[in-house]
């Protein structure tokens, strides 16, 4: 394995053997959960204070049964897909655009190296710390999903941000909302901002609330455009986020969320089973925390709009 990648593998995984003892493989902080953009891209493992952390009740992880479904996630090959996906963007649909950078964020690890990709993969499941083992199977997830992608498809951030203006420009509420989370919004009017936020709260899009929540986290602090919203600290961010499970989104634990987490920033359940919602209160909200972000999530999905 090359020497830069060997270091930065250990640098990721060296906090875990630190927390061998802990019921977490990796066990963030309050606050650091929100820090890792989603999907992310990039990160180092997390580790914390081994602390035993009670469930939280089912009722948080309960969606609103509303009529969606996740078509990316539906999809066990999103080579094939981007490749439906491009011929339906062609014809102008602003939807697949949108779907087309989900499928490209989620990929873009993968397509840089392929080779790479594998032997870290190999690495990390040679290392014989707790939690290990869910993060290969998280980065083998990945790999099966995106095979078919290479280097010269020219996956990144940049070509991420393109498709997503695209996609906003032509009307989709989602790619729009992740623009202003990029800090690229398509005006940097205050009104603007004001205004979009309503619209994703009055669209009740479980992937425009996902997409909008790094916008809407530490962030947001100081910002006198989104005074009355649900924003300014980490916490609402994770508000949004949780919002966007009780609207419909796919917070399964092998979701695209879920998946991009471990796979991608190295915060893993040693619980296989745990879904996104217990996730977030179990490892990134202190106890005292928790009845806040359960009236932010209640606030976000209550009434179209509403405001505090």
């Amino acid at each position: 394995m090359p020497l830069a990648r060997a270091r930065h593998l250990w640098l990721l995984l060296a906090p875990v053997a630190l927390a061998a003892a802990a019921w977490w493989h990796v066990r963030a902080q309050p606050g650091d959960l929100p820090t890792a953009a989603l999907p992310a891209t990039a990160g180092s493992a997390r580790a914390g204070v081994p602390a035993a952390v009670a469930h939280v009740p089912a009722e948080r992880g309960a969606a609103l049964q509303l009529p969606y479904r996740d078509a990316v996630d539906a999809q066990p090959d999103l080579y094939r897909y981007a490749q439906q996906l491009q011929q339906q963007v062609r014809a102008g649909d602003a939807q697949a655009g949108w779907r087309l950078s989900r499928v490209y964020d989620y990929c873009a690890s993968y397509a840089a190296s392929p080779a790479g990709y594998a032997a870290d993969s190999a690495w990390i499941a040679a290392q014989h710390t707790p939690g290990v083992a869910a993060m290969h199977a998280a980065r083998a997830r990945v790999a099966q999903r995106c095979a078919g992608f290479a280097p010269s498809d020219g996956l990144g951030p940049r070509l991420v941000a393109q498709q997503r203006q695209t996609a906003a420009r032509a009307g989709n509420l989602a790619a729009e909302a992740a623009l202003l989370a990029l800090g690229e919004p398509l005006q940097r009017s205050s009104s603007y901002k004001r205004a979009l936020v309503q619209r994703v709260l009055a669209s009740r899009d479980p992937e425009a609330y996902l997409a909008l929540a790094p916008a809407m986290g530490a962030r947001a602090s100081g910002d006198d455009s989104l005074d009355g919203y649900v924003a300014g600290d980490q916490f609402a961010e994770l508000a949004w986020q949780v919002a966007a499970c009780r609207l419909g989104l796919d917070c399964s634990p092998d979701s695209t969320l879920v998946t991009n987490y471990c796979a991608n920033a190295g915060i893993c359940s040693r619980d296989s089973a745990q879904d996104f919602v217990s996730f977030v209160f179990d490892a990134a909200v202190p106890r005292q925390g928790a009845d806040r972000v359960d009236e932010m999530v209640d606030r976000l999905v209550s009434e179209p709009g509403a405001q505090s």
